[in-house]
C-alpha cells in the first residue's frame, strides 16, 4: 500500500487498484446509496436478526462494504464493526464522515480497524456477533460484483485472508447471545449445531443461540 495510491476525485477518497481500476465508497449516491433506499425490503436480514423492540448491541466481525452493518444502523441498533484492511477501513472511513451529514444512525456505529480475533474477546457481551465470511466458492459470484472483486483484489495487495471462519469456531466455544452467520444458499452450516436458519433464492442466515439465552 502506497499513499500515492489515494487520491481524490470530487471530494471522494479512492484507492488505486491497477492503472484500469480504482475503488470508493459513497453512501450517499450510486448502488450503495440505492441499497440503502430499498433497507425496508431487506426481509432475510430482518428475520435473522427477530423481533425486537430494543435497541441490540451488534458486533460485526466482517465489516467489508459496511452495507450490512448500515442495514442494522438503519433499523435502530447500535454496532461495533471490524474491518481489518487499512485500505477498505481508510475509504469507508471517508465515506462515513460524508454521509453523517445526511444520517444521524451514524451516531450508533463505532468502526474500528483491526483483525477482530484480537477484540472481538471484549465484545462477547453484544446481542449479535455477525459474520459475513467470504466465500470460498466465490470465483463465479465475484464475476457478478464488481464491488466484492475490487475487495477481493485489495485483501490480496495486503495479503490478507479472511479468517472469519476460525474466529467463529473459537467464539462458538464461549459464552455468547446469538451468533449469525451469512452463507451462500448451497454451502454447509460453519456448525451441526445450528439453531435454524433464514433463507433466500442465493443466501441464507444460519442462526446459533446459547441455551441460557431466551
Amino acid at each position: 500500500m502506497k499513499e500515492e495510491d489515494f487520491f481524490y476525485i470530487n471530494n471522494i477518497l479512492h484507492f488505486k487498484i491497477s492503472d484500469k481500476e480504482s475503488l470508493s465508497f459513497d453512501f450517499l449516491k450510486g448502488r450503495l446509496f440505492n441499497r440503502l433506499k430499498r433497507i425496508e425490503h431487506e426481509s432475510l436480514i430482518k428475520k435473522a436478526i427477530g423481533k425486537n423492540k430494543a435497541q441490540l448491541k451488534i458486533f460485526d466481525a466482517t465489516a467489508g462494504s459496511l452495507i450490512d452493518t448500515i442495514i442494522f444502523l438503519k433499523l435502530g441498533h447500535k454496532v461495533v464493526a471490524c474491518e481489518q484492511s487499512k485500505i477498505l477501513y481508510r475509504l469507508l472511513d471517508d465515506a462515513i464522515l460524508r454521509a453523517k451529514k445526511e444520517y444521524d444512525f451514524f451516531e450508533n456505529l463505532s468502526f474500528i480497524n483491526s483483525d477482530s480475533a484480537k477484540i472481538i474477546n471484549s465484545h462477547l457481551d453484544s446481542d449479535i456477533l455477525y459474520f459475513d465470511p467470504m466465500f470460498n466458492d466465490s470465483k463465479k459470484h465475484l464475476k457478478r460484483s464488481g464491488l466484492l472483486q475490487k475487495i477481493d483484489k485489495i485483501l490480496n495487495i495486503e495479503n490478507l485472508d479472511d479468517t472469519s471462519e476460525e474466529i467463529f469456531k473459537k467464539v462458538f466455544k464461549k459464552n455468547f447471545k446469538k451468533i449469525i452467520v451469512k452463507r451462500p444458499i448451497k454451502q454447509k452450516a460453519l456448525s451441526t449445531k445450528i439453531n435454524y436458519a433464514v433463507s433466500g433464492r442465493s443466501i441464507r442466515y444460519d442462526i446459533y443461540k446459547n441455551s441460557f439465552d431466551s
